[in-house]
């Protein structure tokens, strides 16, 4: 294969959502692209649907006659893989089937020249594993998109074991000149982004099962923490049965590492056909496509009658500022970081629950928030030693800042410090692995499913150690494995002690 690689016309393989939203952004890129589906009737079914969506885009002036009969000539209808042969690029968007997707490739190899990219879309398939059946597995790489393809900004270019550095460089290359965010991964289970995501889902599913609150409370603090969505309402619009399947994936390719263990509430709501969205019912109950959701309850609060600040609280962006705006007087004190408020020690979760941190005293954890004075939620792990007089002193003092107070059972790591704690590991573990570039990393979560600042990025900004501390309690507390710190991120926080 040729160290210069050019890419002039396209094909793609599969007429579904995915084939044509990929052959509308080469076309748009200015390729011409040949699509192909072994129903022929569904090719021309997608070829109709583009083309009334461009002309619904010109009716509303968002395209120009000329520029909608441009794209809509780019894009051609083949009748056979044979039509593909001079492709300089082919993308196989087809059923999720390795026994499939080999023998497309195989035959495509006979079909095309030799300088041809063959590239999969797949988001679960070993890349390696398809190559295994090619003669020229060096000529094929990954390259998934995200639905929908014309908007989300996100591919992944994936190297298998055998995948040439040409063919990389070509499509991360590729990719950018089509206006995406490139990042490059190697074919492990679930490449970056449906791996690294399994604990944002997987951290609310335990919280659910251990009774920590309700689906409208934990997807409530989840946007507050600056998600687009919690985990609950997010697998209602996925599917839970297609959520629970990619869990199940990646489970058993990681061959039943308990990180990726899939949720009994999950299955239950799958075994129910309660699927979310598309079935009217999931964790949420849908009326008219939207979701029928309760509004959070709010806690009975009273004025405290003394406060004092006790340590530092100059690490936790906002915290002062919020304390400023407090009406009544404090008092300050030295010691470990924790706000006293009429006998109640309110502090920071270290991933402990607040009563086995603080044996036989009132105690309450306070969940993570990136800013404490703008963030609109607060929530607090109330331990079984706190009197209803006291969580009302609690509770008023931050409604009194301003703040939707969300009382929460005691839940060790509570639920938003908790969930990026596990990111940010898996992110590391990632790293560790080789799997991508911490950069490359941050990226994929950024653009892949909208998280507000990438893992590496974040758990920096959270603090390294004090990740480590929370996963050693939660591994200590569950004793499960789950919850090991990555050796990658205990270097992080090593690093960040030296510093």
């Amino acid at each position: 294969m040729s160290s210069s690689i050019k890419i002039q016309q396209v094909a793609v393989i599969g007429a579904g959502t995915m084939g044509m939203g990929i052959a509308q952004v080469a076309a748009q890129a200015g390729h011409q692209v040949k699509l192909f589906d072994a129903n022929a009737t569904q090719t021309a079914r997608a070829l109709d649907d583009f083309a009334s969506r461009l002309a619904s885009r010109v009716k509303r002036g968002k395209l120009s006659e000329q520029e909608a009969q441009t794209l809509q000539a780019r894009i051609s209808a083949a009748d056979s893989l044979s039509e593909l042969a001079d492709a300089s690029l082919v993308i196989e968007a087809i059923v999720e089937r390795l026994d499939i997707k080999q023998k497309v490739f195989a035959e495509l190899e006979s079909i095309c020249s030799e300088q041809c990219i063959l590239a999969s879309n797949t988001s679960s398939i070993s890349i390696t594993a398809i190559g295994a059946a090619l003669a020229h597995p060096e000529r094929l790489a990954g390259l998934h998109f995200f639905n929908p393809a014309p908007v989300m900004k996100l591919v992944e270019v994936i190297s298998g074991l055998a995948t040439a550095h040409e063919v990389r460089d070509t499509l991360l290359a590729l990719a950018r000149d089509w206006g995406k965010v490139a990042v490059h991964a190697s074919s492990t289970p679930g490449f970056i982004v449906n791996r690294i995501a399994r604990p944002y889902y997987g951290e609310t599913l335990r919280a659910l099962q251990e009774g920590v609150s309700t689906p409208a409370v934990l997807d409530a603090l989840m946007r507050s923490a600056g998600f687009p969505m919690g985990a609950c309402e997010l697998t209602d619009l996925i599917g839970q049965d297609v959520n629970f399947a990619v869990s199940a994936s990646v489970y058993r390719a990681f061959h039943d590492e308990p990180r990726y263990r899939p949720s009994l509430v999950q299955q239950a709501l799958v075994d129910a056909g309660r699927f979310g969205r598309k079935t009217g019912q999931g964790f949420y109950a849908y009326q008219g496509g939207k979701p029928v959701v309760e509004a959070l309850p709010v806690p009975a609060g009273r004025t405290p009658e003394s406060v004092t600040v006790v340590g530092d609280w100059s690490g936790l962006k906002g915290a002062e500022t919020l304390l400023a705006r407090h009406q009544g007087e404090f008092i300050r004190a030295e010691g470990e970081p924790a706000w006293l408020i009429d006998g109640v020690r309110v502090s920071l979760t270290n991933g402990q629950s607040a009563a086995l941190r603080y044996p036989g005293q009132a105690a309450i954890a306070l969940d993570w928030a990136d800013d404490y004075d703008s963030v609109s939620h607060v929530a607090l792990g109330v331990s079984a030693h706190c009197s209803q007089e006291q969580v009302a002193a609690v509770t008023g003092f931050f409604q009194a800042l301003g703040k939707q107070v969300v009382l929460l059972s005691d839940h060790p790591g509570l639920l938003v410090l908790r969930t990026l704690a596990m990111l940010v590991n898996e992110a590391a573990e990632a790293c560790l692995h080789q799997v991508a570039s911490a950069e490359d990393v941050d990226l994929a979560m950024r653009f892949g499913v909208n998280y507000p600042k990438g893992p590496v990025a974040w758990g920096a900004e959270v603090g390294y150690r004090r990740l480590v501390v929370l996963l050693d309690h939660l591994q200590a507390v569950y004793g499960e494995e789950k919850y090991r710190p990555s050796l990658q991120l205990r270097h992080w926080a090593t690093k960040e002690a030296q510093v």
